[in-house]
């Protein structure tokens, strides 16, 4: 029997031990997809902060250089046919434009209803105009003196944002 230096072994491994560290380290493929699983859920939940309905395929914004960002109001949005509050149709456009007095009383039943008992004054209230960018402004007028008679002191124009150089 022929005896092995101590060397030898030791040398194999060494050896082995190097060649483990040299190879690629295998990837855990189900830690990689709840990372990536939970990942997705987080920017579904937090891709509605900002203007939730600024996208929406029935109005066609304006584009301004406005740089303030869009706050938590009661929505009005002013389509080609509808005029809607918090999405829900209230009123006909046909019909609000040939209302009496510039007051659009289906409007106003409507944002009185999103006043909460313990609001703030009249002048601290405030709504969000969503309106297409092709519609008359005499309806526009109409709708904006509708929300001050409803008790909106403060009413803001949904617009999309550009670049300040772009013309």
């Amino acid at each position: 029997m022929t005896r092995i230096p101590r060397g030898a072994t030791q040398f194999k491994w060494r050896r082995q031990r190097q060649e483990k560290a040299r190879r690629w380290p295998s990837l855990n493929l189900v830690a990689l997809m709840d990372v990536f699983t939970i990942l997705v859920f987080f920017f579904l939940v937090h891709s509605a902060d900002g203007a939730p309905e600024a996208h929406n395929k029935l109005v066609h914004l304006p584009e301004s250089v406005a740089e303030q960002q869009p706050r938590d109001t009661p929505i009005v949005m002013i389509t080609l046919d509808n005029i809607l509050v918090q999405g829900e149709p209230v009123a006909v456009i046909d019909t609000a434009m040939h209302a009496a007095r510039g007051e659009i009383k289906a409007l106003r039943t409507a944002l009185q209803a999103q006043l909460v008992p313990d609001a703030p004054a009249m002048t601290d209230r405030e709504v969000t105009i969503m309106g297409d960018k092709t519609i008359p402004f005499e309806l526009l007028n109409r709708v904006m003196q509708t929300c001050k008679q409803a008790g909106y002191g403060s009413i803001s124009l949904s617009v999309l944002q550009r670049s300040a150089g772009a013309v």
